[in-house]
């Protein structure tokens, strides 16, 4: 009895410490962008994009602390042009999600976490060349499944973290105008349709993923990665896509919380994640 309530004691106690534990990672990316919008053009568009990424991750104690938490926040935008360089396309989008994922360790190198996650989407594509209907508005939720393997190793003493994540919506809802509706029919006139659709994987398949190798300098962790970001729907006989691929690089921070203050160290080995 004795033994089984230090054991007890101890796994609650472990469970506070990695609750205390905050992982903060900021990175900037550059990289590659195709996007459609059949209401704007019926070209796609091609060209450069910039990314910034900041993620959060913490355990919780759910389900008897095997559950953590993470926050992504993300803002990209490209600068484009069609084939025929004859006209210029801006884009840029804003995604904040929100996932819960539960973890299962295999070994002490190796772990997968799994979990819903909720996440929200708003933007604009311009097109240079339109003056009647010159912008499409994107604004969407989904709830999605969300995955993610993390393994350990080492190259000779160096020790690395390799991490990869996929986030897979299978349900939401998207604002959209219908095919010959112009913003001003829907917000001035109020003649709107139907200008918001549930979405799923028949009419809006996507996906994001990521791959990232952490690289401890000294006292600092260094996260370089690939971003892969499909995002596609056909709705209201429109169609319209963004695939960009961006590659990323930036810092990873430890944090402790003690007695509702945030302390900034570097702790490698007591990281949950």
């Amino acid at each position: 009895m004795f033994l089984s309530s230090f054991a007890s004691l101890q796994a609650q106690e472990d469970s506070l410490e990695a609750n205390r534990h905050i992982v903060r990672t900021a990175m900037i990316g550059a990289g590659f962008a195709n996007v459609y919008e059949s209401y704007l053009s019926p070209l796609e568009y091609t060209g450069p994009e910039v990314r910034f990424l900041l993620e959060n991750m913490r355990m919780t104690k759910l389900m008897g602390g095997n559950v953590s938490a993470q926050h992504l926040f993300q803002i990209n935008f490209a600068y484009t042009d069609n084939i025929s360089k004859s006209a210029k396309g801006y884009s840029g989008l804003i995604n904040w999600s929100y996932a819960l994922h539960y973890q299962k360790c295999y070994s002490e190198r190796f772990k997968l976490l799994f979990g819903p996650m909720f996440d929200l989407n708003g933007g604009v594509v311009y097109n240079q060349r339109n003056s009647n209907n010159p912008a499409q508005a994107k604004a969407y939720a989904n709830l999605s499944v969300s995955a993610m393997a993390i393994y350990k190793f080492r190259i000779k003493n160096y020790p690395l973290v390799a991490r990869y994540q996929i986030n897979l919506p299978f349900m939401g809802i998207m604002f959209s105008p219908e095919y010959g509706e112009s913003y001003y029919e829907i917000f001035s006139l109020k003649n709107g349709g139907k200008n918001v659709l549930f979405t799923s994987f028949h009419n809006a398949p996507s996906l994001r993923q990521m791959l990232t190798l952490d690289l401890p300098i000294k006292q600092s962790i260094l996260r370089i990665g690939y971003l892969c970001d499909i995002q596609q729907a056909k709705v209201n006989n429109l169609k319209s896509h963004t695939y960009s691929h961006d590659f990323m690089i930036g810092f990873v921070r430890n944090l402790y919380l003690i007695k509702g203050k945030k302390q900034s160290k570097t702790l490698r080995t007591q990281s949950p994640f």
